[in-house]
């Protein structure tokens, strides 16, 4: 198996871990604060495949770290909104095969603002071309 990004997150320059708990961690990649300027991820220090696999004190540990990161994102970067969000299974985007929870800070001069979580998903061309199963 090949070694998980996130489960060795401390061996990588790009990553930078801004402050942890227990359970998890919130890390900032410098190479995507270019476009996404104060965004991040809240992982847990457990390799967990998706958030479904999450424990108790996981899910409570990564809630003291949303609000952590939002009065820290507050302070240095003032968003007028946040898109956050889980993604589970390659289908919805999940290129990683950790748990991690995005925290995508927003601003009202961006190109895409007011576009948000859904916006995309919602377009008729992604429609699906066949009828689910009954």
């Amino acid at each position: 198996m090949k070694k998980c990004p996130l489960c060795t997150v401390h061996e990588d320059p790009e990553q930078r871990i801004v402050f942890e708990n227990e359970y998890c961690l919130f890390i900032q990649k410098k190479s995507e604060q270019e476009v996404l300027e104060g965004s991040g991820l809240i992982i847990p220090k457990a390799h967990r495949e998706n958030v479904f696999e999450l424990s108790l004190e996981e899910w409570n540990a990564t809630y003291d770290l949303l609000h952590r990161a939002k009065e820290f994102l507050d302070g240095q970067h003032s968003p007028d909104g946040y898109l956050l969000g889980w993604n589970v299974g390659k289908v919805s985007n999940q290129h990683l095969d950790h748990a991690h929870f995005h925290i995508i800070p927003r601003f009202n001069d961006e190109p895409h603002a007011g576009k948000g979580i859904r916006y995309w998903i919602k377009q008729p061309e992604n429609k699906r071309r066949t009828e689910p199963n009954n």
